[in-house]
């Protein structure tokens, strides 16, 4: 049995607790390599595809389409060929999907509040257990225009795996309080920068995304004590052009109907938009609070479809490591912005992604972020 490997349900995310089989990628005899897309997947936040975490070869699929089963529950079955039929429905049906334990399950659903200047923030925090590693490097997600920190349900447990990590839902989006500090991307950063004094981050590196982007590009300029490095998706302040169609669609959408083609326009293959995803948008949307403030975000920094402040232009002189990283079919905000890095900035063009990298080439991102904080000081 040693020589079988199983595949089974991922966990993305921190409150995942299931997912339902949308379709398998592969047939069985397909020699699996690690990364390969082998099935796609639907959670109550998105459907994706799962990269099979080890190679082999893919002798038995267990799991049918519709299935709805419990992360670690068994998908599949890698194994030599010289293991028999018999030894792998023995194992099959032995199997016995691992209960999370308390503690991992506890950590997971654990979403935390800390007040900031009379705004209640949501936060999420990894990757320490106690105060014993408060030395390790602390690193701050932040997220985009109508977005929270699910967004980065793909990326928080494999920066934790080294460094404290922390999310956040920006004033006015997710489960924090919806009015804003301000309009403007110093607005912004200057409140990100107070909630790191509130959870007791004193330097980090920053992740940025869209909006976030922009955000983490101006903290690095206006606080550069506060900042080690800037990782910076499909960033805001790298030149002028925004898809107003989506920056105005997302705040008068109204219903799934009108809501639903303008979160597509955030990825390259629009069936990563679930309908629960449409749905959790539109709860949060009808929120008391949430229209001003995302009506008051989108006129001061998109209005017209241009940005009005391009924090990106001044990163050279903030002396930072700058990462780079945008989908070639990103439909928000160009690609042809990247040309705008400054220069000794590490650059990734996905040609195959949207305005989503983080969730849509998630491995990847994953693996530029790890290397990019591992030497950014």
């Amino acid at each position: 049995m040693s020589a079988i490997t199983p595949i089974v349900m991922p966990k993305w995310g921190l409150s995942m607790k299931e997912g339902t089989v949308n379709e398998w990628l592969v047939e069985e005899g397909t020699e699996i390599t690690v990364g390969m897309p082998i099935l796609d997947v639907e959670t109550d936040k998105i459907a994706n595809a799962v990269e099979a975490p080890d190679a082999g070869l893919l002798r038995r699929r267990v799991a049918s389409a519709g299935d709805t089963l419990p992360v670690k529950a068994l998908l599949g079955v890698l194994a030599p060929s010289e293991v028999s039929d018999a030894d792998i429905d023995a194992y099959v049906s032995s199997y016995v999907t691992p209960a999370e334990d308390e503690e991992e399950g506890e950590e997971a659903a654990a979403y935390h509040f800390v007040d900031v200047e009379g705004i209640r923030v949501r936060y999420a925090s990894r990757g320490h257990v106690d105060g014993s590693d408060a030395s390790r490097p602390a690193v701050l997600f932040i997220h985009g225009f109508g977005g929270d920190l699910d967004n980065w349900l793909f990326n928080l447990d494999a920066l934790a795996e080294k460094n404290r990590v922390f999310a956040l839902d920006l004033p006015g989006h997710g489960q924090s309080t919806p009015k804003v500090p301000g309009t403007t991307l110093a607005d912004l950063a200057a409140f990100v920068g107070k909630f790191m004094d509130a959870v007791s981050i004193e330097r980090a590196h920053l992740v940025g995304h869209s909006m976030g982007g922009g955000i983490a590009a101006q903290m690095a300029v206006d606080q550069p004590a506060r900042v080690q490095s800037v990782s910076l998706i499909s960033p805001a302040g790298f030149g002028d052009e925004v898809n107003n169609a989506y920056t105005e669609g997302f705040v008068t959408a109204e219903s799934r109907r009108e809501l639903k083609p303008v979160v597509e326009l955030l990825f390259a293959n629009p069936e990563l938009v679930s309908r629960q995803m449409l749905d959790d948008l539109l709860k949060y949307k009808r929120l008391d609070g949430v229209s001003d403030a995302l009506t008051s975000l989108n006129g001061g920094l998109f209005a017209g479809g241009k940005q009005s402040a391009q924090p990106g232009a001044k990163l050279a002189a903030a002396g930072k490591p700058v990462l780079v990283i945008w989908g070639g079919k990103d439909q928000i905000i160009p690609a042809t912005h990247a040309k705008n890095a400054p220069e000794g900035a590490t650059v990734r063009v996905f040609d195959d992604a949207g305005h989503m990298s983080q969730m849509e080439k998630a491995n990847e991102v994953n693996a530029l972020l790890k290397e990019h904080v591992g030497k950014g000081g």
